[in-house]
């Protein structure tokens, strides 16, 4: 078996087959896979790491979707980032690139390549996922990683590097600038202390998905009012992505990027 089939070999119990490209569909693709600079041996792969689970459960049998390839996409986009960082950001210690390699690949980060790249547009979602608006970002960042995931399968890893390199270059360049990316709940927490008498805490909201995949959505409560929801692969991404829309909620974010 080699690792393609390795890759799309279905979780035990669940049966899910191809599905056939129409002719739009593969059209729209190609248009994807120019503009990205990426030419496709195979474009069923990135087909199907644009094909969200609620899309592939409207079929019967349902369709292959890019669950596995997220976990996939995740490890090389890592990997890519860690290379940068440590070829030219030599003056960083080791602790320091950990932190600065999270702040990069954060999923605020994943949804602002996503939306520069219109994978929104190619994203297959279910009619149910379609109208759940706080899916919106999740979903992104899950397709950013599935695609990387694609061009490393199909063009291996150079491709899939350069790939990185070329999406996340203003990212990049904002940390050269800007220094290692803020503890969002750090400076939340001393946002609140000016005024003491206010209390905050992290609540949430819900988890989703498989074990070695989970999704959490979390909550930061501000005097018993909500100032802002985070979903995040772990709860402490979701806690920081909550803690950052507290404080754009509170003006206290100069820029998207802060």
């Amino acid at each position: 078996m080699t690792i393609d089939e390795k890759i799309f070999e279905e979780p035990e119990g669940e049966i899910c087959v191809d599905d056939i490209l129409t002719d739009k569909r593969r059209t729209a693709l190609e248009k994807f896979a120019k503009k990205i600079g990426v030419k496709f041996s195979n474009l069923e792969t990135l087909h199907i790491a644009l094909t969200h689970k609620s899309y592939s459960k409207e079929f019967d049998p349902p369709i292959k979707y890019n669950e596995r390839l997220e976990f996939l996409g995740d490890a090389v986009l890592g990997l890519a980032a860690a290379t940068y960082l440590f070829e030219h950001f030599q003056h960083l210690k080791e602790g320091e690139l950990t932190k600065t390699r999270s702040g990069v690949v954060r999923q605020s980060t994943l949804t602002r390549v996503a939306d520069k790249i219109g994978l929104e547009d190619l994203l297959l979602l279910g009619h149910t996922e379609m109208e759940n608006s706080r899916g919106r970002d999740s979903n992104l960042e899950d397709a950013l990683e599935a695609v990387i995931a694609a061009i490393y399968l199909d063009k291996g890893w150079e491709v899939a590097r350069d790939f990185v390199f070329r999406q996340f270059a203003s990212e990049f360049e904002h940390v050269k600038i800007t220094g290692i990316p803020k503890d969002y709940k750090s400076k939340l927490q001393e946002v609140i202390q000016r005024q003491p008498l206010q209390k905050i805490f992290y609540k949430q909201i819900s988890a989703s998905g498989p074990d070695h995949m989970r999704t959490f959505e979390t909550a930061v409560i501000i005097n018993g009012k909500n100032f802002g929801r985070g979903v995040g692969r772990s709860k402490k991404a979701a806690e920081q992505e909550a803690a950052r829309m507290a404080l754009q909620k509170l003006g206290e974010l100069q820029t998207k990027k802060d």
